[in-house]
């Protein structure tokens, strides 16, 4: 893995350029600047957090207004939505994700700036923020993230991230999208979800507020976990800055579907003789 994040090698940019919207032949202005560098220069914030404006112009990606605007463009044409769909049907074809169970969870961020699905944090002083509700395979995995008020309930997201998940190709047959099992936290005790996970033939394992946890869920569980902590190891999306919800989304997006390009490339690890 390289030291420098942001930088989008070939073999993912092979990926990246089918995607996006091409260019007028014949625009008003100056030539445009690369979309590879912009990529790379939306990268850069993603990976460092700072302000689009203070962007390095000697780094040759452009101005931060310009990546900005681009990366607005991408988003409305759902390029790192299809980036992600792509690379989760790469990991379902090398055999690393585990549909035997998903994972729920979610994490507070600080939002910054206000703007859209913010609102008072009840963990944070009631300071204004958001809340990323994750759905994960069962090695961590990104499958799908919602963006609310920080004072949205995780429950009431379980079915959005159930009927978020992306149709995964990659394999002989119809394309996947449902996990067999579900596992939540006691924020997520609902039995009326319960009743439409089962309707969907997803079993819910959830434990019940008031009884003791489920024996051995928090081993299971610990994955979601990990993944929030590389979501979040972007520090653009560690506090939220943008006011926009789309480029906040976009931004989510790109995470994850970075978080699977680096799963991609991870060194297969030697198989131990017994």
């Amino acid at each position: 893995m390289s030291n420098k994040p942001w930088i989008v090698d070939d073999e993912l940019w092979a990926r990246v350029e089918p995607l996006l919207p091409a260019w007028p032949e014949r625009s008003p202005g100056p030539r445009p600047v690369d979309d590879r560098r912009c990529l790379q220069g939306t990268l850069f914030v993603l990976c460092t957090g700072i302000a689009w404006r203070q962007l390095p112009l000697e780094l040759g990606f452009g101005s931060g207004q310009t990546c900005w605007r681009r990366l607005g463009r991408w988003q409305e044409t759902g390029v790192f939505e299809a980036l992600h769909r792509i690379l989760l049907a790469e990991s379902n074809v090398a055999g690393l994700i585990d549909w035997t169970r998903a994972c729920v969870d979610a994490s507070h961020v600080r939002a910054k700036n206000g703007g859209e699905a913010t609102g008072p944090s009840s963990v944070d002083r009631r300071k204004t923020g958001s809340k990323h509700h994750l759905i994960s395979d069962g090695g961590g995995i990104p499958f799908h993230v919602i963006t609310t008020a920080a004072n949205v309930n995780d429950v009431t997201q379980t079915l959005a991230l159930v009927d978020g998940i992306p149709q995964v190709a990659g394999v002989v047959g119809r394309p996947r999208k449902r996990p067999d099992a579900l596992l939540g936290d006691k924020g997520y005790d609902s039995n009326p979800n319960r009743r439409e996970l089962r309707k969907r033939r997803i079993l819910p394992v959830i434990s019940r507020r008031g009884e003791p946890d489920i024996i051995g869920l928090g081993k299971l569980r610990y994955v979601v976990e990990q993944t929030f902590a590389q979501l979040h190891q972007f520090k653009r999306l560690a506090v939220r800055w943008e006011r926009r919800l789309d480029l906040h989304e976009a931004l989510v997006s790109l995470a994850c579907a970075t978080i699977c390009w680096r799963r991609l490339r991870r060194p297969a690890q030697p198989t131990r003789r017994p």
